[in-house]
């Protein structure tokens, strides 16, 4: 697979380190177990290749950390008791000889809310990570509320990031799409068969690799979920691969070389000439949502040009270079083939794109802006976008896993499914213009964006990187719990309040495209009772 699904499982991390504590009212469930949780070992569905082959009862408050894997950081976490039962599905020997199955965890509260969630993975999946629920879920994960939820390997066991189970057919078609099928229905029935009756309402949440397996979900299994949340989706991670390494290419060719004339990328910009620019951004953009905050939130209105920097003479610290300000424009512009037609679309300019990380799109300590792609070596000086698009074009595993191709949705919007996307706009891997493209072109496939806004909303988090984090942001956010309104109680969300250990204290409401939130002009600016949802 390709390089930037290493960071994928970002996404586990669920808009940064959260500590979680259990309300009391996640412990009002109205479904007990009927069943003893040993047991299930014992439960076999007639026709189906499925063995539970761990059950094993979680007391309450136990707390402790989970490791989120390849991620060292852990997650104080607090839970109510549950019954988790670990499995697998269809096992076989693959024609590489390697043992294959569906691996699954689900975990089943004693105080069940009667809701079932589906939990999406990262990266290439590889491994089952704890049945949770915490994506997008603000400080309190499915689980902690009384939701059933269940997690998988989507087919294959392995490092996160090793691809070579996409030699095996069934395999890759299990990553694409058959898992999460056959893992939905395994653990409705597990469900039916623990507390004597199946869920009143399912859903699926993920971001990134999981944002793209929350699009499959409601593209492929139109029937399966009555609400779906997808986060930062790797729609089509050849495009934007290439679109990186564009930036990155842009970058190298601009940066001093070394005695080799290797690109020293790292010493294209100082830290204070990444400070300069982003000063610059907010100074023309950051009011254009009634207040000057630190955060951008009519990014449409913002037509930044990195020109307003370019010294009329020798570079100082308060200019920016002829070569600085050209590969900045280059790297931010649209990638397009020799006739125009466009590859990948541009990034926005926003607070996050010079955070000192390597999750960042202006290069700084890093080597280089993106790490290396299947489009070219890390240090790449030369991009042929031609041939990109014909490599993409040949690359049958793309055309597997694609999921802005498809707009049909007319079976699940009709049925009541409802469908949020969010997207930060400073992710360096995957534009949120091109996520807002596929909402744009879904909508004009499906009556117009008047019609699809009656199922379908998109949200945009100013500052935010990659599913979470970022210098300047507010990434804690629920969306759970305006998907489960929408769908029980007929609440389109017209925004969902966010906050952020960014700025403590301050509230936002991420308002529902094509509205940003907007200052009133009074009260107090810290106050997410003050903005009004603004086109």
């Amino acid at each position: 697979m390709n390089w930037r699904e290493r960071i994928f499982l970002f996404a586990s991390l669920v808009c940064a380190v959260l500590t979680i504590a259990v309300p009391a009212v996640y412990a009002q469930g109205s479904h007990s177990p009927v069943k003893s949780c040993a047991d299930l070992v014992n439960f076999r569905i007639p026709g189906t290749a499925m063995t539970i082959t761990k059950a094993v009862k979680v007391p309450a408050a136990q707390a402790g950390s989970i490791g989120l894997t390849p991620y060292p950081t852990k997650i104080p976490l607090s839970m109510p008791a549950y019954c988790r039962a670990d499995g697998e599905i269809n096992p076989r020997t693959g024609a590489d000889g390697k043992h294959y199955a569906i691996g699954f965890a689900v975990a089943l509260p004693d105080q069940w809310n009667g809701r079932f969630l589906y939990q999406g993975g990262g990266g290439l999946d590889g491994a089952v990570n704890p049945p949770l629920g915490a994506v997008a879920a603000g400080d309190d994960p499915a689980l902690a509320r009384g939701f059933v939820v269940v997690s998988t390997d989507s087919g294959h066991h392995g490092a996160v990031f090793d691809a070579s189970f996409m030699k095996d057919q069934q395999a890759a078609l299990d990553f694409a799409f058959v898992a999460i099928g056959k893992v939905t229905t395994v653990a409705k029935r597990i469900i039916a068969q623990y507390y004597g009756e199946p869920p009143e309402h399912s859903y699926f949440a993920g971001c990134s690799m999981g944002g793209r397996e929350a699009m499959t979900a409601a593209e492929r299994y139109p029937t399966y979920f009555d609400g779906v949340v997808s986060g930062d989706p790797a729609m089509r991670t050849d495009n934007s691969n290439a679109g990186d390494s564009w930036a990155a290419v842009a970058f190298n060719q601009a940066a001093p070389k070394d005695a080799s004339g290797k690109p020293e990328t790292g010493k294209l910009f100082s830290a204070s000439d990444r400070k300069l620019l982003v000063d610059s951004i907010l100074n023309e953009c950051d009011a254009l949502d009634g207040l000057k905050d630190g955060m951008i939130f009519n990014f449409e209105a913002c037509h930044y040009n990195p020109a307003v920097l370019k010294c009329s003479g020798v570079k100082t610290a308060a200019c920016l270079s002829d070569v600085q300000v050209g590969a900045i424009q280059k790297a931010f512009s649209p990638l397009k083939d020799s006739i125009g037609n466009q590859i990948y679309p541009r990034f926005p300019y926003d607070t996050g794109i010079t955070a000192s990380r390597p999750q960042t799109m202006i290069p700084g300590l890093v080597p280089s802006a993106v790490p290396a792609s299947p489009f070219g070596p890390d240090l790449a000086i030369t991009y042929d976008p031609d041939q990109v698009e014909r490599t993409i074009a040949a690359n049958g595993t793309q055309q597997l896993i694609d999921t802005y191709g498809w707009t049909n949705l007319t079976t699940f919007s009709a049925r009541g499914g409802k469908l949020l996307f969010y997207h930060g706009l400073s992710d360096p891997w995957f534009s949120p213009l091109d996520t807002l493209g596929y909402y744009e072109k879904m909508a004009q496939a499906n009556g117009g964006l008047d019609r699809v806004e009656n199922w379908s909303r998109i949200y945009f988090v100013p500052g935010m990187s990659h599913c979470g984090g970022g210098p300047a942001t507010l990434d804690n956010f629920d969306m759970l719990s305006a998907v489960v309104n929408w769908v029980e109680k007929g609440v389109p969300p017209d925004s969902v309040t966010a906050t952020g250990k960014d700025f403590p204290g301050r509230s936002r409401p991420l308002c529902a495209y094509p509205k940003h939130a907007q200052y009133k002009g009074s009260g107090n600016p810290q106050e997410a009772a003050n903005f009004v949802c603004s086109e």
